[in-house]
């Protein structure tokens, strides 16, 4: 079993990793600024250490096959003033150097270290057109990656891979989401013109080309992890528009972004036309390569609601009437006993729910049977409250039933159902639900309520295909 070091791993693109690689049959242990937040955060099986013990961080990269480092604080969404700046750097340059001064200790050279990086190495470079080895760029964004980079060259390993990333799309985080709610709010037009070029990539899409660069010793040097087929921005946002078949009306101009976000609005302003020649040339396979097929599947309602009704029997529902059904459905390309042994163990709820609404069990069994009861902590809409669930029904192999003793609704009764077809399995969610607020229970239902749970039930199932569905690489 390969052993597999990660930093970085509580950030958005880190849980999907972490996901990945334990799909792809990896050992996984984290370092953490954190521990306690990312154990919460992370599923089951993950070996969590403190980063700044530095005798355990020598210690695990000795005992490890690979260190994939993508620490580092988000960029974007703040001004970049003089202490801004220096927290990036510190978070990306600081924390790199000292992985590698680790990896410098080991009696023999690490097999390989992935390093991430960003397209904004470039800079702005118009509508030229880019690849893996094209030259870097001016301006704090560009100079911040080859920092960044050149503390990760000096590893000692047989193969150092700069990745860097494009405009990752995924649920739970990342850009998406607030494009998404841009475009509902009819703001998501243009950005000064448009005309500057998006390299994108779907969140699986990065994971596998992060497990494909692990795993295959061709892979050296820097890589652009970005979907073969870039767009302007104006046509980033006429296409997520498309996709909840809304219109963009209200475009921003430059000077208003240049107003809000001052020099970082580079970041919106610039772009990179990027084409990821060398991911291509050995062999790797997108299934997400365009921005529709991208858009088809993140957007996606993978939920159905409806008013409740033929309610199974179950004295908790008699007692707690619900008002309405959610129905999702999963198809994961993995045999029944692993999926359900994964749903077995409560610390992997966590892993499968966004970070939102962080997610915390406070009291749980370590082997869960009927009656059994877990507890928790969630905030939702930035409002912190405890749930109490009990296991109502448990057949291994087959469903289980958790329903909520404690917590925000006036009734919540969910299903787990799971089928076995041709080596795969069907996994089918039933939620039998009542919101609170009595006859306001409809319109905070319409509101805000039905949204919630489509997120939530949306992150989970590319959550647990991330888990489950690991494809082959070349």
């Amino acid at each position: 079993m390969p052993r597999t070091l990660v930093l970085g791993a509580t950030g958005f693109i880190g849980r999907a990793l972490v996901l990945g690689l334990q799909g792809a049959g990896h050992a996984v242990r984290v370092a953490a600024r954190n521990p306690e937040r990312a154990r919460g955060l992370l599923p089951a099986g993950v070996d969590v250490f403190d980063f700044a013990d530095d005798a355990a961080l020598d210690a695990a990269v000795r005992a490890t096959d690979a260190v994939v480092n993508l620490a580092g604080e988000s960029i974007a969404g703040q001004r970049w003033t003089s202490k801004r700046k220096a927290k990036l750097v510190d978070s990306r340059v600081a924390s790199t150097a000292r992985l590698v001064t680790s990896i410098a200790k080991r009696s023999e050279r690490l097999p390989v270290f992935v390093s991430a990086s960003a397209i904004g190495a470039y800079g702005d470079r118009g509508g030229d057109l880019l690849d893996d080895d094209s030259a870097t760029g001016i301006g704090f964004a560009a100079e911040l990656c080859r920092a960044w980079e050149a503390a990760a060259h000096e590893a000692a390993a047989s193969r150092v891979v700069i990745a860097r990333f494009g405009v990752v799309l995924g649920r739970g985080g990342g850009a998406l989401e607030p494009l998404l709610r841009l475009s509902r709010w009819h703001l998501g037009g243009s950005l000064g013109g448009g005309a500057q070029w998006v390299s994108w990539i779907h969140l699986e899409d990065l994971v596998a080309g992060l497990l494909h660069a692990i795993d295959n010793t061709s892979v050296d040097g820097t890589f652009a992890f970005t979907a073969p087929h870039p767009v302007p921005q104006c046509e980033l946002a006429q296409t997520i528009a498309a996709s909840i078949d809304l219109s963009v009306e209200l475009p921003a101009p430059a000077f208003a972004v240049k107003l809000v976000l001052g020099e970082a609005a580079s970041m919106l302003l610039g772009g990179q036309r990027v084409i990821p020649r060398r991911l291509l040339a050995g062999g790797f396979e997108f299934a997400f390569p365009t921005l529709a097929s991208a858009l088809e599947d993140l957007v996606e309602d993978t939920a159905d609601f409806y008013r409740a009704r033929d309610l199974p029997e179950s004295p908790y529902l008699r007692k707690r009437r619900p008002r309405y059904t959610l129905h999702a459905h999963t198809e994961l390309d993995a045999p029944l006993g692993e999926v359900f042994e994964f749903f077995s163990s409560p610390s992997n709820l966590a892993a499968i729910t966004p970070a939102e609404l962080a997610f915390q069990i406070t009291d749980a069994p370590e082997d869960v049977t009927s009656n059994s009861t877990i507890d928790y902590k969630i905030r939702v809409a930035g409002v912190p409250m405890r749930w109490r669930t009990r296991i109502e029904k448990w057949i291994p192999g087959v469903a289980f039933v958790d329903s909520q003793e404690r917590g925000p609704y006036r009734a919540w009764w969910h299903e787990h159902r799971f089928v076995e077809r041709d080596g795969k399995t069907i996994m089918e969610d039933v939620v039998h639900y009542a919101p609170p607020l009595g006859p306001l229970g409809a319109i905070a239902n319409m509101l805000v309520i039905e949204n919630m749970l489509r997120r939530i039930f949306g992150y989970r199932r590319s959550a647990i295909r991330l888990r489950f569905a690991a494809r082959p690489h070349a």
